[in-house]
């Protein structure tokens, strides 16, 4: 990793210092990305360009249509079939 001079630091820290709680929340968790590694893996990564099947057509058709019919399957149910609550999500931090 390439060092950053202490002039930038401070302008950073400048910078920093002149913005409002939002604007810093935000730049944390901006921060917080550009420093995790599967994330930065995952903004570099190729552009899915794969064709998509006629079968994939036809289930993709098949589930919109369902929607349209209103047949999706309720928030609970999902939650419930993955064991989690809606309170965990909730009160869910983010990675540490």
């Amino acid at each position: 990793m390439t060092l950053v001079s202490t002039d930038a630091k401070q302008q950073a820290r400048a910078l920093i210092d002149r913005m409002v709680p939002s604007q810093v929340s935000a730049l944390v968790g901006f921060l917080e990305a550009v420093l995790d590694p599967v994330a930065c893996s995952l903004a570099n990564a190729p552009y899915d360009d794969e064709p998509v099947s006629e079968e994939e057509v036809r289930q993709l058709d098949a589930a919109r249509a369902s929607l349209a019919r209103d047949e999706g399957i309720p928030h609970e149910q999902v939650l419930a079939e993955l064991g989690i609550t809606q309170e965990e999500i909730n009160n869910y931090q983010g990675p540490k």
